[in-house]
């Protein structure tokens, strides 16, 4: 039997009666990843299965620095045979690692190869996925329709240009909605230089002048409106922690004059401008419908040594903890709430022993005249939590403080036109989650109530919470 079998992940009957019934065939709605819109636009072609398997991807690079390969054939110049001849090498040692569930996944799904990769069919496999990249036509585009995707979110920063999705959208061939996500991490980089270069860049995007806080704010309300008419709804943070401290105008103005000048800030500055910046956001976002999302707690480049060979985003972050997190986030939460003027809102705690501290936080504010259910979400586990172990405990977190029949369900954070296979894997983890609590007459074996559950969280809870219902239900199942 192929160990990506029909039934790979799924425990009981019931799980299998759950995926194969409800589950396999919906389609994907991917609100959050790291791919090109520029490669979507031009669908692009993959030189060979190192650049499709091995471009951009952190995770197996981390993979490939544990088994004490050079940097070389990494992310460096070597031969793009000698790259995958490594990683196939890697991939036995991968073994509980989720890298070794999604290498087999990409494999099946995308060339149907049944085998594990390994140094002893490196080349078969490397030469028949270059063969069926070749003739089949395996380009970016064609590997979302082959995914089932209908919708994906890109990463963007607010000055982008935005032309590659226009010229997606413009494009009749190709039906897959592709819309930017708004992530305004510059404007939280007060304090470094980051942030003197972040405001050179916004002027240059729109013209506006930013002298002060409130031309801060014009300004990225105006790109957030520019965002809206490419097609976005979608917002998101990267914070390396969630802080929260009260000010006044006065002194987010001193603090904003700092940063413009290229300043160090105090601990208490930042907490100060952070914590206006976010909820003068969060009120943007609610008049313009706009879901609010934050990713919070990772610690980046932290080897000086490979950060100064690889730059960013290659592989050298991990998880961070922090303290008074519950009382940052209700702070934050009730400073919107206040005014009523609290968007829809999805947080991602990256430290899972967050999760139930992120669920209860959520609870106190799902309150809503909008009618909308479940308005602040606990994120699915994402990056160190797109695991087997860090999925489980997102669903009991979610199930035990939330309601799980709202749950918009799973997003792909990558770089990679591969990685949709994570979806199936979330799927079938969600499906033998559910299905074991039937088993256990935890939940009854009510096939109406089950497909709404497993349907709503692959799919439609998505669809719904981040565009009107009224605009989706004729794609959703």
């Amino acid at each position: 039997m192929p160990f990506i079998n029909d039934d790979f992940m799924l425990q009981s009957e019931t799980a299998k009666h759950l995926y194969h019934d409800f589950a396999e065939d919906m389609p994907i709605y991917d609100f959050h990843c790291h791919l090109s819109p520029q490669e979507i636009a031009e669908d692009h072609e993959f030189e060979n299965a190192t650049e499709l398997f091995l471009g951009g991807d952190h995770y197996k690079w981390r993979g490939l620095r544990a088994m004490g390969y050079p940097e070389d054939l990494i992310t460096g110049d070597a031969p793009a045979e000698d790259k995958f001849k490594a990683w196939a090498e890697t991939v036995p040692n991968t073994i509980g690692n989720p890298l070794f569930h999604w290498n087999a996944l990409e494999l099946k799904r995308y060339f149907g190869i049944d085998e594990i990769l390994s140094e002893d069919n490196w080349k078969e496999i490397y030469d028949k996925v270059n063969t069926k990249l070749r003739d089949e036509k395996l380009t970016a585009r064609q590997l979302i329709k082959n995914s089932n995707v209908t919708f994906i979110c890109t990463t963007d920063n607010p000055f982008d240009s935005l032309e590659y999705h226009k010229q997606i959208a413009e494009d009749d061939s190709f039906d897959v909605d592709v819309v930017p996500g708004f992530r305004p991490d510059g404007a939280f980089k007060a304090g470094e230089q980051a942030f003197v270069d972040f405001l050179a860049k916004m002027e240059e995007a729109n013209g506006i002048h930013i002298d002060s806080f409130a031309k801060l704010m014009e300004s990225l309300e105006d790109r957030i409106k520019f965002f809206g008419e490419h097609g976005s709804h979608v917002s998101d943070h990267g914070l390396k922690v969630l802080a929260y401290a009260d000010s006044t105008e006065e002194e987010v103005e001193e603090i904003f004059q700092k940063a413009a000048k290229g300043q160090a800030l105090t601990e208490l500055e930042y907490a100060k401008f952070q914590s206006a910046l976010l909820v003068e956001l969060m009120k943007i976002y609610k008049r313009e419908d706009f879901v609010f999302q934050i990713h919070f707690g990772a610690i980046r480049d932290n080897s000086t040594r490979m950060f100064e060979k690889t730059g960013f985003d290659s592989g050298l972050d991990s998880i961070n903890d922090q303290g008074n997190v519950a009382e940052a986030l209700n702070r934050l939460l009730d400073a919107a709430d206040k005014t009523d003027e609290l968007p829809k809102t999805i947080i991602y705690p990256l430290n899972p022993t967050y999760f139930d501290l992120v669920a209860t936080t959520l609870a106190n504010f799902q309150g809503n005249e909008d009618g909308q259910k479940s308005r602040c979400q606990l994120g699915s586990g994402w990056w160190f939590n797109d695991t087997k172990y860090g999925m489980l405990k997102q669903f009991k977190s979610y199930a035990e403080a939330g309601l799980l029949m709202n749950f918009v369900g799973m997003l792909t954070d990558s770089r990679s036109f591969t990685s949709y296979t994570r979806h199936e894997y979330f799927r079938r983890l969600f499906c033998d989650y559910i299905g074991d609590l039937v088993e256990r007459g935890e939940i009854p074996n009510n096939d109406a109530l089950l497909e709404k559950l497993i349907t709503n969280v692959c799919y439609n809870n998505a669809v719904n919470f981040f565009y009107d219902e009224e605009k989706t239900v004729e794609i959703g199942k």
